[in-house]
């Protein structure tokens, strides 16, 4: 059973707790006494269209979703279009510097307004169809042909607004209005980043990847610390020790994994002289904490840097991964060569993580795969999939294909 951490974020005791429970997973010989055995995943989560279909209804109307940063959308009129809702979406900076997101739809007859991936769009946005009007904030301003449209009442044919908030710079959207808001959501996760300056950090580099596989499949792989040795033997197996992994399970399906230095006293010699992170603890500076927000968005997080990883599901056999890295502004220009070569090093990494998942596309599909059994050191994957069926709702998804939650005791 886990014990109670601080709720007031990464203080000293819980930096002191979570370097202890490091040290205990390095000493053990199996799991703790009453974890529960865990059932084996069904393999139709991974290839019954049904299933994914209720997949992806959690992901466009349930769930809070990283949509970009602030830094895309830097002036009054930046916009932004995010391909992963149920439909385009735009997300578009408004004169009053807030940043709002709208269904790219016309209230004419549907065509879209913006037809770029991003953009700066002038005091008004025109369907290029018909000539409909709106302002930044997303108000239908005018029609073309006014004496056709005797009393339309304009004020009830804006733009339809989507939710969007911001975490520090982060932009999150939720297609659900009854959905919490998304302080509330994060709450679980984000007490433990609050003491770094995420507000000030900038957006570095951000790179488009499409894989030919099921999105679980490298969702999955950034939960554990299982595959190190083998997918990263001269990389992150080198420099983490996977044996003293700690695993934290949090409300929400959020979830971290704590991963530290194989030396004591290590620093990255790639990092050296590179602006840092204000605030930063002994977690950050010597070890790898690895979060996971519910529901694909991957944050390993260094005094230096963050560099995300964000998985969407395009196709049952496709998906699209997104890496972008999130830092403080750098002290001078010598720091760009600097970034290239961490960028490049972070990407080999991802190309390693990524060179199973096309291959295991074709073996899930075989009679073969029946289902995923899961270690102890993986539970992070059981907590993922016991909170995907919650966010689909339990008793939508066929008996056969259900996860038995089991983990509540283990859950911080």
């Amino acid at each position: 059973m886990v014990g109670e951490l601080a709720a007031t974020g990464l203080d000293a005791a819980t930096v002191a707790d979570w370097v202890e429970r490091v040290a205990v997973e390095r000493r053990r010989v199996a799991p703790p006494p009453g974890f529960p055995a865990l059932p084996d995943l069904p393999g139709g989560r991974y290839v019954d269209p049904a299933f994914f279909a209720l997949e992806r209804e959690c992901y466009w109307r349930r769930a809070w979703l990283y949509a970009g940063h602030v830094d895309q959308l830097p002036r009054a009129g930046s916009y932004l279009m995010w391909p992963y809702g149920s439909a385009p979406i735009v997300l578009l900076r408004g004169d009053d510097d807030v940043v709002r997101a709208f269904y790219n739809t016309c209230r004419h007859r549907g065509a879209p307004i913006v037809r770029d991936d991003a953009g700066q769009a002038g005091p008004r946005l025109v369907c290029g169809y018909h000539g409909w009007s709106y302002d930044r904030g997303g108000r239908l301003r005018g029609v073309s042909e006014p004496r056709d449209w005797k009393g339309l009442d304009l004020p009830c044919k804006g733009l339809v607004e989507v939710r969007c908030e911001r975490f520090g710079n982060w932009l999150f959207v939720n297609e659900d209005d009854e959905a919490e808001p998304l302080d509330d959501f994060l709450r679980p996760f984000a007490r433990f980043v609050e003491h770094l300056p995420l507000e000030s950090l900038r957006l570095v580099n951000r790179r488009v990847l499409e894989v030919h596989c099921h999105y679980k499949v490298l969702v999955e792989n950034f939960l554990e610390a299982y595959h190190f040795n083998r997918l990263h033997p001269g990389t992150t197996h080198r420099i983490f020790d996977n044996l003293g992994t700690s695993v934290h399970l949090w409300a929400h399906g959020h979830s971290m994994m704590l991963s530290p230095f194989r030396r004591a006293g290590w620093t990255d010699p790639g990092a050296v002289g590179m602006a840092e992170m204000a605030g930063t603890t002994a977690i950050e500076a010597a070890h790898n904490p690895s979060y996971c927000v519910f529901p694909n968005l991957i944050v390993p997080i260094a005094p230096s840097g963050i560099p995300g990883v964000v998985i969407w599901p395009r196709t049952m056999t496709s998906s699209v991964m997104e890496i972008v890295w999130f830092a403080p502004a750098p002290r001078d220009d010598s720091n760009d060569a600097q970034w290239k070569t961490r960028i490049a090093n972070f990407d080999r990494i991802a190309e390693e993580d990524i060179q199973f998942a096309e291959p295991m596309q074709a073996s899930i599909n075989s009679p073969g795969f029946t289902g995923v059994p899961l270690s102890y050191q993986e539970r992070r994957i059981y907590h993922w999939h016991e909170e995907l069926d919650r966010c689909i709702g339990a008793e939508r998804v066929p008996a056969a294909l259900r996860v038995k939650p089991l983990l509540a005791g283990w859950t911080e």
